[in-house]
């Protein structure tokens, strides 16, 4: 069984829904790992050493995850695509 093809408008209202979902990861994910590794007491104008680190270690395991959730999403639906397909045989 094919998958039904998208249509233009379908297609744009997908990659504006991953635009937007970047964007809100993006953020969420500036705001946890300032609140994480900057202090609100500025002492300097530019991030110190210790301050650089911590944000490219959040930065990383934020990516990280983001990532492995993502795999683990697909894995879940391609189950659920694979069990809807069995169940249709079955039916026929």
């Amino acid at each position: 069984m094919a998958l039904p093809q998208m249509d233009t408008s379908n297609m744009q209202l997908v990659q504006d829904l991953e635009i937007e979902m970047m964007a809100d990861m993006y953020n969420r994910m500036t705001a946890a790992c300032q609140k994480k590794c900057i202090p609100t007491n500025y002492k300097t104008a530019e991030l110190i050493k210790g301050e650089a680190v911590c944000l490219d270690r959040c930065v990383a395991k934020y990516l990280e995850i983001h990532d492995q959730i993502g795999k683990k999403l697909t894995q879940v639906s391609m189950q659920d695509e694979d069990f809807m397909k069995r169940v249709q045989n079955e039916q026929k």
